[in-house]
């Protein structure tokens, strides 16, 4: 028996409440030039530190020590699915959110508007995050004349800021495939290639998006700053199973932007649309309580200023969130866990691999005695540095959704 045969075995049907609130690439390291502190430690939040007087406390590893996640593999840790046994494309996963209905055999890319040289070197992989409203009217344009390329039809739909999302859908397509992002400035856009050298579908498919290339650069080419465009996550759309025939819980999602929609979507979430502040996130979930028994909400702003290495940015987006959380609380949760899905340091500009914080509160969690949630005091709480796949079953147990395991 593996282990989640245990603990589906072991599983009990109950009315439990939980909320998962992810603060994406909360995790952060404390250097010389932040005065040795993070931005959650430099961050005033009084709510976050009275639930902390009632909580467990750890350390996440997303993935493996030493590996940097993106956020598919960071968030299916949270909802409970080995990131190294389910394996999922980026690409799948944002068109899931945009609200797109994928067909067997759909191959789909994640995509950024980007800053070409003259050259073709990559001098901004976000265009200066263009406006959504830019990149609307870029996809527009592209969409208007590629259509179809041999007999394969090409879908590209706008996102938020500069992201858009392209599938593919013809005959005889797979992922997944190498990137066409050099994932850094001042290289040129790389050729995709397959995975797998003999897979002669991912070769198919490799060729297909080199000819897309062909046909999209000359058409944005006197646009001005996006020329250009990188493409990540090239994959089709894996089986997984559904989160809630998984932990006997009817999960729903509150998430601004479509990637982690996408995310909540591929394991059976129900998207609730809508919301597009943490405090409209949190008043939803209030308003939803009785409907669903699990809750995922999702806050983009501390990875993104993460990735810009704004210090003063993320800290204040965290005190966003924190003023925001009263709004949850009025409600009877069992059980939360605040986390991150990564570590985004602002010191790194980026993902990285150092685990991120985790704060758990239930009524059976015990309190660490730690007046603050911070890396520092997480370092010294009960729950120690686990897989992030384990989180979903500690909020299991700490509703006592589990029967004993044994005589």
């Amino acid at each position: 028996m593996n282990l989640d045969e245990l603990y589906s075995e072991l599983t009990l049907k109950s009315k439990t409440k939980m909320a998962l609130l992810v603060m994406d690439g909360l995790g952060d390291i404390a250097t010389k030039e932040q005065n040795y502190l993070t931005p959650l430690e430099a961050a005033v939040t009084p709510n976050l530190d009275a639930l902390a007087k009632n909580s467990a406390q750890g350390r996440l590893i997303p993935v493996a020590p030493g590996i940097t996640p993106g956020s598919g593999p960071g968030h299916l840790g949270l909802f409970g699915y080995d990131p190294l046994e389910f394996q999922v494309g980026r690409g799948v996963i944002e068109a899931l959110g945009l609200g797109l209905e994928l067909k067997p055999g759909d191959v789909c890319a994640r995509a950024n508007f980007a800053t070409l040289d003259a050259k073709g070197i990559v001098t901004d992989r976000r265009a200066g995050r263009i406006p959504t409203e830019v990149c609307e009217k870029m996809v527009a344009l592209l969409s208007a004349k590629i259509k179809k390329i041999g007999d394969t039809q090409v879908i590209i739909k706008a996102g938020k800021e500069h992201r858009f999302v392209v599938v593919f859908r013809g005959k005889g397509l797979e992922g997944p495939l190498t990137d066409a992002d050099p994932n850094r400035e001042g290289l040129p856009i790389p050729t995709v290639k397959p995975r797998d050298a003999k897979n002669l579908k991912q070769k198919k498919t490799a060729k297909l998006i080199a000819d897309f290339y062909k046909l999209a650069l000359p058409i944005l080419k006197n646009e001005k700053p996006a020329n250009g465009f990188l493409m990540r996550g090239i994959a089709h759309q894996p089986e997984i199973p559904l989160f809630e025939e998984r932990y006997k819980l009817k999960p729903a999602c509150l998430a601004v932007y479509p990637m982690y929609k996408g995310l909540a979507q591929l394991v059976g979430m129900t998207k609730i649309e809508g919301p597009t502040t943490i405090r409209e996130q949190f008043e939803r979930a209030v308003a939803e309580y009785d409907n669903y028994d699990f809750f995922f909400v999702h806050f983009k702003y501390t990875d993104k200023y993460g990735e810009d290495g704004n210090f003063p940015a993320k800290k204040k987006a965290i005190e966003e969130f924190d003023a925001a959380l009263p709004i949850l609380l009025k409600k009877k949760f069992d059980v939360i866990a605040i986390t991150g899905d990564h570590s985004t340091p602002c010191a790194l500009h980026g993902h990285s691999w150092h685990p991120q914080p985790v704060l758990l509160h239930s009524a059976t969690s015990g309190s660490d005695k730690l007046e603050r949630f911070t890396e520092t005091g997480a370092n010294s709480g009960s729950l120690g540095i686990m897989p992030a796949k384990f989180l979903i079953r500690l909020m299991q147990a700490n509703a006592k959704m589990f029967d004993k395991f044994g005589a």
